[in-house]
Formats: C-alpha cells, structure tokens, sequence
C-alpha cells in the first residue's frame, strides 16, 4: 500500500510502465468492482452509466481548458481521429513527427491522405506546407516533448493541429485549448479503464466533421429507434456508445487528477526521471519517460523485478503518482 496525493495505491513493487499502462488508485478501483459487483446482482441499468459519462467528459474538459460541450466521447484515439481523417478533403498533407505513435498516424494514411514525417523537434519549421499537423505532445517512445509554443506560433489560420495527449494528460501541465483537437486515452496517466477515450474539438473543426460514427448515444434516450436523423446539437453528436464500466472508473479518476497541484504532480514525476537520467550520466529530459539505450537494460530491470517496457529499441521507464524516489534508486541499481 502507497499513499500519495491524497489517495491509496495497492501497488507491490517498482512498477515503472505507466506509459503502457497506469495503475489505479484504490477509489477508482472500488467504484468500478462496485458497479461490477452490481451488474452480477443484475441491478445495474444502463441510463445509470449517464452520470459517469458526464462526470468524466467534464472533467477530461477542464484538463485541456475547454468547455464539456466541446468533447466527445469513444474507446479508443485511432477511431476518433478516424473521424478527424474522414473530415479532410482527399490527398490532404498531414504533418507528423518521424516514428509517431501509429494510433495517430494510420487513421490519416489509411484514409489516403499524403502523412510525411519530419524529425519531432524541425516540426515547427515544416507546418507552412501542410493541412493538418498531427503529433503527440509527449512522444510514447522516449518522452520527447513537441515544442508546443513554437508550434503554435508557427501554424497558419487554414492548418490544423491534432494533438494526442494520451502520454501527457495526468502530469504535464500544458495550454493545449489553442488545438483542434486534443484527444487523448484514458488507460495510461489518466488511471482509468481501457475502453473509455476523449477528443475536444474547435468550433471549425467540428462544423466540418460529419457524424458518422455516431449511433443512438449521440442523440440520446429519445433517438433509440427509427428515423429521422437526430443527434446532440453540441460535441455529443460525435459519441460512440460508452463503455460502461470504463466510464465509471474515469469519473472517479479524473475529477480527483484535474484537482490536484499540476505543477505538483509534474515536479513529482519528473524529479523522479530526473533522478533516474543523473544516475545514468544523463542531462535533465523534463519528462516523466526514461528512454535507456544501454545493453541489456531491459533484461536487468526484469531480473531485478522491476516493471518497465521496451519501445523502439530501448527500456522505457515511466514515473508517476504513486512512484517514489525508492522506486528510482531500485533502477539505477538494477542498471549499474
């Protein structure tokens, strides 16, 4: 058991794989065995997901600084962007950062549009000749963060900008209301269910979007059966059906994240990093990710019971909430 920012976490342990996937604290645990343990009573009822629904895209809504009315609601960032790469003229050039997270990519190139790679920091320089400029804030592979300012001054009013925040929302304080959209999953910083995923959408982009995903949750309990057409007149219009219980574990999730101390929780999990790249000979990333180039990294982290990942060659370690600096210090002794 681990106390931390308010909370409990049932962590045994160095668990350092947040970027694949975050570990709940006890709360959010509870609510969704509870609305499990419900659901074998057969108690449940399905308009009773609606709160948890709202409670959660509210709250997604406040992490980015936008109004609920500007989010929707799905499982996963590839089939939201989907409706992103569906909304483009054919052929349109998408601009993206070299060995992207494919979630972001593949939606643009299987719906045929040109998607051409540059290298994450040059990304800035390159946006003058694109339509959309499609990049995570935090790179999943190392932690590489986009230069957002520099992004943001150097994209003209008919480009977009697509941001994943998937590896950013729950640590990394950004202004990201400026986007055309933020989309980001629940399952990794975010502490929630896989199954449960957000995307805010501007005002211009959501006008040239058309719904076509959409079923009958996108027009509410009056919209079940039959035709004509009727949808939310706001984001809603864009939402698929809600996994339920993925959307009872995001409302007791982030409420609780997008209260905490932001600049707090980035001191905390970064430090951490930090303390981890010292050790190494490494300079200071600024990042929750730890990327480990070195021989057998992985293998001695496994050996020494340490959980991490391995991506694009290397170790990746990720620190968060409920990591501590004894969790750092048992890294860099099963790295030497």
């Amino acid at each position: 058991m681990r106390p931390a920012f308010g909370t409990v976490f049932d962590v045994e342990g160095v668990y350092l794989n947040t970027p694949s996937i975050g570990v709940p604290p006890r709360p959010v645990v509870e609510a969704v065995g509870a609305a499990v343990a419900s659901w074998g009573r057969a108690e449940s009822s399905p308009p009773e997901f609606d709160a948890s629904v709202a409670t959660a895209r509210e709250a997604f809504a406040a992490l980015v600084g936008v109004p609920a009315s500007a989010v929707t609601i799905g499982t996963a960032v590839s089939g939201l962007l989907g409706l992103v790469a569906a909304s483009l003229p054919p052929g349109a050039r998408v601009l993206t950062a070299g060995r992207e997270f494919t979630s972001v990519t593949f939606p643009f190139a299987a719906a045929g549009h040109d998607v051409v790679e540059v290298p994450l920091a040059a990304l800035p320089e390159h946006v003058g000749t694109a339509d959309v400029v499609a990049v995570s804030v935090v790179q999943s592979a190392d932690g590489a963060q986009v230069d957002l300012a520099a992004l943001r001054a150097a994209v003209g009013p008919d480009t977009l900008v697509v941001l994943d925040a998937t590896q950013s929302l729950g640590w990394l304080p950004a202004d990201l209301a400026w986007a055309d959209a933020v989309v980001a999953a629940g399952y990794k910083w975010l502490l929630s269910p896989r199954g449960a995923a957000w995307m805010a959408l501007s005002d211009r982009l959501a006008a040239r979007t058309a719904p076509v995903q959409s079923g009958w949750y996108a027009g509410g309990w009056d919209a079940i059966y039959g035709l004509p057409l009727r949808l939310h007149d706001d984001a809603r219009r864009f939402d698929l059906s809600p996994v339920w219980l993925a959307q009872v574990g995001a409302a007791a999730a982030l409420p609780w994240i997008a209260d905490l101390d932001a600049a707090a929780v980035r001191d905390h999990a970064v430090g951490l990093a930090d303390r981890v790249r010292a050790g190494l000979g490494m300079p200071p990333g600024g990042s929750a990710i730890v990327s480990v180039r070195r021989e057998g990294a992985a293998d001695r982290l496994a050996v020494a019971g340490i959980r991490a990942a391995v991506r694009d060659g290397a170790a990746r370690l990720g620190f968060h909430l409920h990591n501590t600096a004894s969790d750092a210090d048992a890294a860099l002794e099963a790295l030497g």
